[in-house]
């Protein structure tokens, strides 16, 4: 007997959603793939929506290191700048 997966997927389309949105998201379908028994149609809608979910957390991630990174640098440049005075 399969059970059907009662995970409500977001309507929130993954580029609109925050990291923190798009990573709980991922948290709870990986919870529902692992516990529950879902149709084989429902567990691949599932593993698309996490796949997508894990790359817009991955994208995130990446912008927010990049802008730590020039922040960094700015930082860097001013200090430099202020020595050289």
């Amino acid at each position: 007997m399969k059970v059907k997966c009662e995970m409500q997927k977001s309507n929130t389309p993954v580029n609109e959603l925050s990291y923190e949105q798009a990573f709980s998201e991922l948290e709870t379908i990986v919870s529902a793939l692992e516990t529950s028994q879902p149709s084989l149609e429902d567990a691949m809608n599932l593993f698309e929506r996490g796949q997508n979910l894990a790359q817009r957390c991955a994208a995130l991630l990446d912008q927010a290191e990049l802008k730590v990174r020039q922040l960094s640098d700015q930082n860097n440049l001013s200090n430099t700048d202020e020595g050289d005075s």
